[in-house]
């Protein structure tokens, strides 16, 4: 698989995980980062910034609230819930926020 094919099926991975997280959106924010750190523990997954797609992120490191409400896709501060490892594999996936 070439690394454009890989970024594309991880961002449409990405987008839903992400999509689960929109219906989190009734959800404290603290609501919505507990059940985080939940699956990423049950589910083996990583922070991974600056893949998400507009409105489409499961939290972010202080640039907003949380879940769903990024303004920008690839925001460098939103961040994406994905399998272990597999962050560094996506062109400009970062395991920090930027």
């Amino acid at each position: 698989m070439n690394r454009r094919t890989l970024g594309t099926v991880a961002l449409g991975a990405a987008a839903l995980i992400a999509g689960a997280a929109s219906a989190a959106t009734m959800m404290s924010p603290a609501q919505v980062q507990a059940g985080n750190k939940a699956r990423m523990m049950a589910q083996h997954l990583e922070k991974c910034y600056g893949i998400n797609a507009i409105g489409k992120n499961d939290c972010a490191a202080g640039a907003h609230s949380c879940a769903g409400q990024a303004t920008k896709a690839r925001d460098g501060q939103s961040f994406v819930l994905i399998p272990a490892g597999d962050c560094a594999k996506i062109e400009g996936g970062k395991t920090t926020a930027s």
